[in-house]
């Protein structure tokens, strides 16, 4: 594969793209903000779409339990060493629709629901939304390296009732990778307490540097009884407009009550050619993943170097798990207004604030590293240029 390649993705109803202006950026702004990669998807996903998409008739579909159920162990047994149960698996359009499924199964109106700050922003909004309380325990950073603070994780629990934790592992946007020891601490936590702990675990396929994703509900059965696992191929194959994700949850019970909120919500079969492609990307897509893993990989080490070559007043923090990069722009003393309006309108970058991510965030950016070397480094001058002409 040629990840090289710039594919100008413009004119094809592209939200990175093609909604800068309905968000108030100009046209020709330069995104490295929503996570997908600007990367052709593997051969053959291509070819598994094209051979679904020669027969005329798309009406409502549902994968073949026992070959769908036989990819998806597989792939976990030789991925990340968790021997699945396919009788686990419940299938829906996204992840952050499924979380939002498992904050109303499981909460009530009021209730509180705990999460990470910084961290993925539709854990918030499903969160607030759906008229629970959003409790936070801030990671910490500790010698450029987040932390989770234990001590303040229990005490936010109990001293706010929490039922429900979503929990995201790797850790998106600050790019860890938690260790067994510190979800075993975690889990013993949501234990003792008898929190529910659902885990975004979508970037598990990116980890950087010798670090290795470990899947919470692989811990030990204690741990698997009181979880939901919420997988998805979007990222890993950048397939997300195909919408399709698989939530894996080994207690019968909670996966009764989760599937009951998803009909509640109205959804039942999944879109037909996601269904297609998740297979086919599961069960042939690996040579694909491997050359794309290296590249970005790549492209992390390229800009971390880059950074502390030409701009060393910002700070990459080190990326242990996902192809999203989580800079330190406080060195420069700009409020949140004067650093967005150096970024948008001098640089032409649109990124994601630090702020979106919870007031943890503030003061940093997070740039997409899944795009051509060309892409970044037009990203990576243009931001340059702007800083020197300040």
């Amino acid at each position: 594969m040629n990840f090289d390649t710039v594919i100008d993705r413009r004119g094809t109803d592209c939200l990175k793209y093609d909604a800068a202006e309905r968000r108030g950026y100009t046209k020709d702004v330069l995104p490295l903000w929503v996570a997908d990669m600007d990367f052709p998807v593997s051969p053959a996903i291509t070819e598994a779409l094209q051979k679904r998409i020669a027969h005329p008739v798309y009406g409502y579909s549902e994968s073949d339990p026992a070959r769908f159920g036989a990819v998806l162990k597989h792939w976990f047994r030789t991925q990340h060493g968790w021997d699945i149960d396919p009788e686990w698996l419940v299938q829906t359009p996204g992840v952050v629709f499924a979380l939002a499924a498992v904050v109303c199964a499981f909460t009530e109106p009021g209730d509180a629901v705990l999460l990470n700050q910084p961290v993925y922003y539709p854990f918030s909004e499903d969160i607030l939304a759906n008229g629970r309380r959003r409790v936070s325990s801030d990671l910490v950073l500790r010698d450029g390296r987040y932390e989770i603070d234990f001590d303040d994780l229990e005490r936010k629990i109990v001293d706010n009732h929490v039922k429900l934790y979503l929990f995201c592992s790797p850790h998106n946007p600050v790019g860890r990778v938690w260790t067994p020891e510190e979800l075993r601490r975690v889990g013993d936590i949501c234990r003792r307490h008898h929190v529910l702990l659902a885990s975004d675990e979508i970037h598990e396929d990116f980890t950087w540097n010798g670090h290795r994703h470990t899947v919470y509900a692989s811990l030990g059965p204690e741990y698997a009884e009181q979880c939901i696992i919420l997988t998805a191929p979007s990222k890993t194959f950048n397939i997300a407009g195909l919408q399709v994700s698989n939530i894996l949850i080994p207690n019968a019970a909670i996966r009764e009550r989760f599937r009951a909120q998803v009909a509640a919500f109205g959804y039942s079969q999944l879109n037909t050619l996601g269904l297609v492609a998740g297979e086919a990307a599961l069960r042939d897509g690996l040579p694909w993943l491997h050359e794309v893993r290296a590249y970005i990989g790549g492209n992390l080490r390229f800009l971390g170097r880059w950074l502390a070559e030409n701009l060393p007043e910002l700070t990459l923090i080190e990326p242990e798990g996902t192809y999203l990069a989580w800079v330190d722009f406080r060195g420069l003393g700009l409020t949140e207004a004067r650093r967005q309006d150096l970024l948008v309108h001098k640089a032409g970058l649109w990124l994601d604030s630090g702020a979106i991510f919870g007031p943890a965030g503030e003061g940093f950016e997070r740039f997409n590293a899944a795009c051509p070397r060309a892409t970044l480094c037009r990203a990576l001058e243009q931001l340059r240029r702007a800083m020197r002409e300040r």
